[in-house]
């Protein structure tokens, strides 16, 4: 699932391919059901315009939060967002496509030596760079970037007093890079319910959520396979998260798994759910009839 390391790791393998090189080609694709706007016929286009950007050099890729700019010459910035599924692949001259079906391509970025290729990126658009605080303006202080906070990240967490641990973390606005994943991770880290309120969380607690948060994503931001345990056993690399129905690793407890919160975002909203350990993780717990 992609969150702020993986998303890190993206634009680290983008901007070493495409970084400093003139685009060889250049297209975007607009994916199904994308929002269409009326043309001067009033026919319906895709919201994608139609510009082409070969032969202009790629400055540099960087990411934000979950977000992808990547800022070409001429002051213009392709921002792409994965979501739960999306994927930017790089291959070599020649190299077969491997990401999926040419359907779900969304974007390709070529140069001399290397295609970078989009697979079922739900947010794609070109803007001016002048403008990407419209996409990430919102964003709160970012675990993997030079704007890293965690005073404010933390003040911002705290706006909302009593709104669910787990909740505030996937909220965006408040601390950039979190996902499902590292939101379980880090309240079973903390012994704490998802559903504590955020105020309730003592000083030397609050204090470790943000010091393990920025150490969880550092810490992976360069590995394939994401580990929040000492161990990189298969079966032992995650405490909680895709662990419902078995034995917590430390006491034994069954994991259990419920719906709880979404993320808030521009392009939209979408329900998560948790995983914690009913017996490691004591506090406030959902609906019984919610929580299989």
């Amino acid at each position: 699932m992609p969150e702020g390391d993986t998303v890190w790791r993206t634009a680290a393998r983008l901007h070493a391919a495409l970084a400093g090189k003139p685009l060889t080609r250049w297209e975007l694709r607009a994916p199904t059901g994308a929002t269409l706007r009326p043309d001067a016929r009033g026919r319906r286009r895709p919201s994608l315009p139609a510009v082409d950007l070969t032969g202009r050099q790629v400055r540099e890729v960087i990411p934000r939060g979950k977000h992808l700019l990547t800022r070409i010459e001429g002051g213009l910035t392709l921002h792409s967002h994965l979501r739960m599924d999306g994927a930017w692949y790089v291959y070599g001259t020649g190299e077969r496509w491997r990401g999926g079906p040419g359907h779900q391509i969304r974007a390709i970025l070529g140069v001399a030596d290397r295609t970078a290729v989009g697979y079922r990126l739900p947010v794609l658009a070109l803007l001016r760079t002048a403008d990407e605080h419209t996409v990430t303006g919102h964003l709160g202080p970012d675990l993997l970037g030079p704007d890293w906070d965690p005073e404010e990240a933390l003040r911002r967490l705290l706006a909302e007093p009593r709104r669910p641990l787990g909740e505030a973390l996937l909220d965006q606005r408040n601390l950039a890079g979190i996902g499902n994943v590292y939101k379980a991770e880090l309240c079973f880290l903390l012994r704490v319910s998802p559903w504590l309120p955020v105020s309730d969380l003592g000083a030397a607690q609050r204090e470790r959520l943000m010091t393990l948060a920025k150490k969880l994503l550092e810490v992976n931001k360069t590995r394939s396979t994401r580990v929040t345990t000492a161990e990189r056993h298969p079966n032992h690399q995650l405490w909680v998260y895709g662990r419902a129905g078995r034995p917590c690793v430390r006491c034994g407890t069954t994991i259990r798994i419920t719906e709880q919160g979404s993320i808030r975002e521009p392009a939209g909203s979408q329900a998560r759910v948790t995983y914690w350990c009913p017996h490691c993780q004591p506090g406030p717990v959902p609906d019984p009839a919610s929580a299989p």
